[in-house]
């Protein structure tokens, strides 16, 4: 059932789930479902609303201008998404290929309600996966020709004139300037192990093989200036023990990536996100 779907977040008060509900009542929607929370701390109110979009009776555009009217009385922040626009995902990798691999066949087998027009890499290595799922493949690499403002407006092109939504760092091992990320701000989805900061750089599982460490995790989060500290979408861990090699701490932790990850694209592509300062509150 094609749905529109308003995530909304406003500063706590009396009367507004009243208020935002009368509001699609009026227009005779029939709510299809709504999740809610509160964060006390902050004093602020946080929304998903999903609507039957055969109730939609005039334009898109009047039933926005409608709502920010509505909304600036009561100090609302809000998107809105319609189900019968695909989001159009742009993957960029460098040379791990179990992220990119696991995207493509959930993709493949309709797990993530989505289109993958290309694939970018500053690296030519996976180029033959995404010739096996016939995705358009580009490197730009990076060199003593090119730096890596030059790298970054070229992806920049590439991004615009293919109409990407959502760019998802499939472990792409290249620090995204401030302005890159602003510019796409909760619109990038990072993965990386959850080690940071304390095992940085290089074969981080043998530090941590080094260290004893009892667990292995991974962190899915949107991408910010600050390198590896944006706001969390995912988590997971696994226990391990001092019988695992650097080499199983490794694979464990390759499985957990793709597992976190798969999880905040397909969260972000239901559109159940609101990000708030620094976080996310994600709705079930």
């Amino acid at each position: 059932m094609d749905s529109i779907i308003f995530l909304i977040q406003a500063p706590d008060q009396k009367g507004l789930v009243s208020e935002i509900s009368t509001f699609f009542y009026n227009r005779d929607f029939n709510i299809l479902d709504c999740q809610e929370h509160v964060d006390i701390l902050a004093n602020q109110y946080f929304m998903r609303i999903s609507l039957n979009m055969k109730d939609l009776s005039m334009s898109r555009k009047n039933l926005e201008d409608q709502f920010r009217e509505f909304g600036q009385q009561w100090n609302l922040q809000w998107s809105v998404f319609y189900s019968d626009h695909c989001t159009r995902v742009a993957l960029l990798v460098t040379k791990a290929p179990h992220c990119l691999y696991d995207i493509l066949v959930r993709h493949e087998q309709n797990e993530l309600d989505c289109e993958i027009p290309m694939i970018i890499s500053n690296h030519p290595y996976l180029e033959p996966i995404a010739e096996k799922f016939r995705i358009p493949f580009y490197c730009i690499s990076i060199n003593g020709k090119k730096d890596k403002a030059q790298q970054e407006n070229e992806i920049r092109e590439l991004l615009n004139r293919l109409h990407i939504d959502l760019v998802v760092l499939a472990r792409y091992m290249q620090i995204l300037s401030k302005s890159f990320t602003e510019e796409y701000f909760g619109k990038i989805i990072n993965i990386h192990h959850a080690f940071l900061p304390a095992f940085k750089g290089a074969n981080p599982y043998k530090h941590a093989y080094d260290r004893g460490v009892k667990m292995i995790g991974a962190t899915a989060h949107y991408a910010t200036a600050e390198l590896d500290a944006g706001p969390i979408i995912e988590q997971d861990v696994q226990r391990v023990t001092h019988k695992h090699t650097p080499e199983n701490l490794a694979q464990i932790g390759a499985d957990i990536e793709r597992i976190v990850l798969a999880r905040a694209i397909k969260a972000h592509l239901e559109r159940r996100i609101i990000i708030h300062g620094n976080k996310t509150v994600l709705f079930s």
